[in-house]
């Protein structure tokens, strides 16, 4: 959309959204930028959810070839190999969202993310990655915190029945309706550095177990050198260490981190389409809140587990950051 108005056409296809969330938000919807990093099944149902919202534009970014594992969980590959036979994922997943919404420019960049400056993010308003290293979420997060206008950052894990999604918002201001009145809100957010550098001992004794395994297993794989997700039960004995050695440098009982919850994630290298279909949601409605500035956005680590089905929110800041 070139305009400041919404079009005709505009206000006649998102006609039910703007009685939701009315027109203003709508147009902040249609003017955003979004930019995704690695394409699996959730960030398929995340993308499908935004541009049926109907954003102005989604970038994809993720050049591995489309193998036949990758069709398990995401819906955007057509399950004919002549279709996708030697292209990239973003390229095949760009093709499908066209035809959800063709009022939403979707588009391919390619290259390596982790070597784009910061002027790269300048034009986006809200970035989601998954499918990353500990080092190349930090790295993004920080180019996104660089810049003058503040671009809202997210990214997103699923490990078959487990998911994790974790928000960067910076100093983030919005309006929410209590009783009738409008009340105006603010809220600062750590960087996802900062979050996980919060000492373990200095969190609520009620935070989520997923956290701690998820940290275990973000930095196994970031010492081994692994791809994100690559894991396999064969390395349970090298993580089991791993958690004993962070568990003793924090002062935090092992039984925090049980085992069969580490197994779990271990061998869950493929992801549940049900898992995704909910994270994918969730990540949605915390860009579309974001980006319109209306209803309490999520701070700042969102997980869950289908085992028990439950969802959690956990503020992983320091002690005295703001809320």
């Amino acid at each position: 959309m070139n305009g400041e108005e919404l079009t005709e056409q505009e206000t006649a296809l998102y006609d039910r959204q703007i009685r939701v969330w009315g027109a203003d938000a709508q147009r902040r919807l249609s003017k955003s930028h979004i930019l995704v990093y690695g394409i699996k099944g959730t960030v398929a149902e995340f993308c499908k959810n935004i541009v049926l919202a109907g954003v102005g534009s989604v970038t994809l970014v993720d050049d591995r070839v489309v193998t036949e594992e990758a069709l398990s969980a995401n819906f955007l590959i057509l399950p004919d190999e002549n279709l996708y036979h030697g292209k990239t994922l973003d390229e095949v997943c760009c093709d499908s969202l066209k035809e959800f919404n063709p009022m939403v420019h979707v588009s391919v960049e390619k290259g390596d993310i982790s070597t784009f400056g910061v002027e790269f993010y300048e034009k986006f308003d809200a970035v989601v990655i998954s499918c990353c290293s500990l080092a190349k979420k930090k790295l993004i997060n920080q180019e996104c915190r660089k810049l003058s206008k503040r671009v809202a950052f997210y990214t997103v894990d699923c490990r078959g029945s487990c998911g994790e999604i974790f928000v960067d918002l910076q100093d983030y201001k919005y309006s929410k309706i209590k009783l009738e009145e409008t009340i105006e809100c603010q809220l600062e957010y750590p960087s996802f550095e900062e979050a996980i550098s919060v000492p373990w001992r200095a969190l609520p004794r009620r935070v989520s177990k997923l956290y701690f395994a998820m940290r275990v297993i973000e930095l196994f794989e970031d010492v081994e050198g692994c791809n994100p997700g690559e894991t396999s039960i064969a390395d349970l004995p090298g993580v089991l260490k791993l958690r004993k050695e962070l568990c003793e440098t924090n002062s935090l009982s092992e039984s925090q981190i049980p085992d069969a919850l580490l197994e779990r994630l271990l061998i869950g290298t493929k992801e549940y389409p049900p898992v995704c279909a909910i994270i994918g949601g969730i990540l949605g409605q915390e860009v579309i809140k974001a980006i319109s500035g209306k209803g309490d956005p999520l701070k700042n680590f969102f997980f869950f587990d289908a085992m028990d089905g439950k969802g959690l929110i956990e503020d992983i800041s320091e002690p005295n950051a703001g809320s």
